[in-house]
């Protein structure tokens, strides 16, 4: 077994090699594709990631776009604990902090990334090394109309607030189901953003995130049904 050397040209082709990866561990993934397992993840963040999106022949690496641009599918791999619960936050994306006037939820980079995710759960309980993490079943995901609206009813608010210059009063217990936190290597990385008084102010880059609750719910629907 190989890694993908092309782009799945169907949804079908996408979950069969989703489906092949499922009950085989990072690590012997890693090593299938000839690449060196980290011992940790804490500063290889994006590491798990990566290698799902080898396997599965993404195209949109760091670009604003879906992985599967052709497919209109989001790649998303979701840690979870013995008991099939997510054990971290989902990243979407970098929300925009300039520029922001006139922007829409319909055209949101945050609606393009959850309009159809690919969910590849991983069980990654912190005892357990990178490389004997093992991935659970994959499955696609489309958000039913009450989830986005919920969604956007987030959005909505948070880019309200960046818009007035007021980023730096959100905080990650802003929002339902979607929560603004900083996303940056570290504490010195600073970006634009609209001030208070409608100037540019240096703040930290930031990112949306789905909540664990969320994730979860979406889970339970799947493998537990209604």
């Amino acid at each position: 077994m190989q890694p993908a050397r092309h782009p799945p040209r169907s949804l079908q082709e996408l979950l069969d090699r989703a489906g092949k990866l499922a009950g085989f561990t990072l690590g012997e993934l890693a090593a299938l594709a000839g690449i060196e397992t980290p011992s940790n993840l804490r500063r290889h963040k994006g590491w798990t990631g990566q290698l799902l999106e080898l396997w599965l022949g993404a195209e949109a690496g760091s670009k604003p776009q879906q992985d599967f641009p052709s497919l209109g599918v989001e790649l998303k791999t979701l840690p979870i604990d013995s008991q099939g619960k997510p054990l971290e936050t989902t990243y979407v994306c970098y929300a925009p902090l300039i520029g922001v006037a006139g922007l829409t939820w319909q055209t949101s980079n945050v609606r393009n990334k959850l309009s159809c995710v690919c969910w590849v759960p991983i069980e990654a309980s912190r005892h357990i090394p990178p490389a004997e993490r093992r991935v659970a079943s994959a499955f696609v995901w489309q958000p039913s109309a009450a989830q986005e609206q919920a969604m956007r009813q987030d959005w909505e608010e948070i880019m309200e607030k960046i818009a007035l210059g007021e980023v730096d009063s959100v905080t990650a217990r802003h929002g339902e189901v979607l929560q603004l936190r900083p996303k940056a290597a570290d504490g010195s990385a600073l970006t634009q953003a609209v001030g208070p008084n409608g100037g540019f102010i240096q703040t930290r880059p930031r990112g949306f995130y789905l909540k664990k609750a969320f994730t979860h719910a979406i889970l339970s629907d799947v493998f537990e049904g209604p």
